[in-house]
């Protein structure tokens, strides 16, 4: 995300169908949004959100998207932290460093 703003993922499912999922900082966002088309969903950050908690010991960015409906999309985004203990086929290399060390276990 650091790169280009965007982190993205798709899971693939049986009959060859995917899901997608993508993160997107945005400077010209004023607050969290979130997006769905073509089995893709979009959560979009104002930019100074994403750096404020990206770089800080902040968890997570919580916001409420105003639905065509008048219902509201609560949005929650919250980091992933690297597992206490190893596991096998885990990879966590762009994971956030976790915050309670040596002291617990996953």
């Amino acid at each position: 995300m650091r790169d280009n703003g965007v982190v993205k993922s798709t899971t693939g499912f049986p009959g060859g169908r995917q899901y997608s999922y993508s993160l997107e900082s945005s400077p010209a966002s004023v607050k969290p949004a979130a997006f769905y088309s073509d089995n893709e969903i979009t959560v979009r950050l104002p930019e100074t959100v994403v750096l404020a908690w990206a770089t800080t010991e902040q968890v997570s960015v919580e916001g409420e998207h105003l639905l065509d409906d008048g219902e509201k999309l609560t949005i929650l985004v919250e980091k992933d932290f690297a597992c206490l203990a190893p596991r096998e086929g885990e990879d966590e290399a762009d994971m956030f460093v976790h915050p309670d060390g040596d002291e617990a276990q996953c």
